[in-house]
C-alpha cells in the first residue's frame, strides 16, 4: 500500500500506530493472516493470507478505507503537525481528481499483489521487505526497525502476531 504522491506521512508514531492497530483488528476480526510486514515513511509492505472465507481484496479495501479516515482525523487534529496544510491540500487534491473519491484520497488506488508461488520467491520477498528500512538508511539491521516483523524472524516478539514462514 502506497500513500498518494509518495508523501512521507509515516514519520510520526501516531500515524504508524494506526496501521499496526488496523492490522491487528483485521487479524482478530476478519481472518487476516500476517506473515510479514513493514511500515516505511510512505508505504507499507505485507505478506499476508487469510483464514476465513472473506476475500483478501475485501480485507485490504476495508483496511485502506479505515486507515485513510483515521489518519485524516489525526492529521486534522495533530497539534504539532508542521506539514498539515500542505498534506491536507495534497490529499484533497488527489481526491478531487478521482471519480470514486468524494474529497480525499490517502492511498494510491492500486495495490501490487504478487502471488508467492515458490520458496525462492518467498525468501526473496521476505528479505526485501525486512531490508527496506536498512536500504532507506534508518537502521543498520532490519530487526532494529520497530515497525516491522523482522524482529519476529530473529526469534523475538514484535508488535503484531506473525505466522512465520518456514
Amino acid at each position: 500500500m502506497t500513500v498518494v504522491n509518495w508523501i512521507d506521512i509515516f514519520t510520526r508514531d501516531e500515524y504508524r500506530q494506526v496501521i499496526v492497530d488496523s492490522l491487528r483488528y483485521s487479524q482478530q476480526n476478519k481472518g487476516l493472516v500476517l506473515h510479514a510486514w513493514v511500515v516505511m515513511t510512505n508505504h507499507v509492505h505485507l505478506i499476508i493470507g487469510r483464514e476465513d472465507e472473506q476475500k483478501l481484496e475485501d480485507i485490504m479495501r476495508d483496511l485502506k478505507s479505515y486507515t485513510s479516515r483515521r489518519i485524516r482525523l489525526l492529521l486534522e487534529s495533530h497539534p504539532n503537525e508542521s506539514r498539515r496544510s500542505w498534506m491536507m491540500w495534497m490529499f484533497t487534491s488527489a481526491g478531487k481528481h478521482r471519480a470514486n473519491n468524494k474529497d480525499w484520497q490517502f492511498w494510491q488506488q492500486h495495490n501490487h499483489p504478487i502471488e508467492l508461488s515458490s520458496d525462492e520467491m518467498i525468501t526473496q520477498r521476505l528479505n526485501y521487505l525486512h531490508d527496506n528500512p536498512v536500504r532507506a538508511g534508518f537502521v543498520a539491521e532490519g530487526h532494529h526497525w520497530l515497525w516491522s516483523s523482522a524482529y519476529d524472524y530473529m526469534g523475538g516478539k514484535g508488535m503484531l502476531d506473525v505466522v512465520l514462514i518456514d
